[in-house]
């Protein structure tokens, strides 16, 4: 199975081998669950590692943008990992991809939002670039880890 697909067995946190994740499990009810549950997830890192950069970056936004593109922008971001999580904690493969589904669309926000501070010189081009190379990886894998479930 590929990376972080569900067997269909059990719930969602019960993951095939060769997926190349902790092997640490434990019984949760009859059905095992890796110890690391979601954060064991390449996505889930990628995802939470490009939240921590926009928190950083947007602390250099102008102050009149506290409320507006600052924190629409980090919340979008935050939604990401928080998604792939409470899916991952779901019981059933057709929740786990719906939250899959939010964090996606969530993606597209942050993509969004980067594209409006880049063009308000709020961003770097070297800024632009780095955080959005990372929100690029976030999308491929979220984009496989959703074609390894349905």
């Amino acid at each position: 199975m590929g990376q972080g697909s569900w067997n269909g067995k059990t719930r969602p946190g019960s993951w095939g081998k060769g997926h190349g994740m902790s092997q640490a499990k434990h019984n949760d009810g009859g059905m095992e669950k890796d110890t690391e549950g979601f954060k064991q997830l390449n996505v889930w890192q990628k995802a939470y590692e490009l939240t921590l950069d926009i928190y950083k970056i947007t602390a250099a936004f102008p102050k009149n943008e506290t409320y507006g593109l600052t924190s629409q922008l980090r919340r979008a971001a935050a939604s990401v990992p928080a998604n792939i999580a409470e899916g991952y904690e779901r019981n059933h493969r057709k929740e786990y991809v719906q939250f899959l589904y939010v964090a996606k669309g969530s993606l597209g926000e942050v993509e969004t939002f980067l594209l409006l501070a880049s063009d308000l010189k709020y961003l770097s081009k070297d800024e632009f670039i780095a955080v959005d190379e990372k929100r690029i990886v976030t999308a491929r894998l979220l984009k496989g880890l959703v074609k390894s479930l349905t």
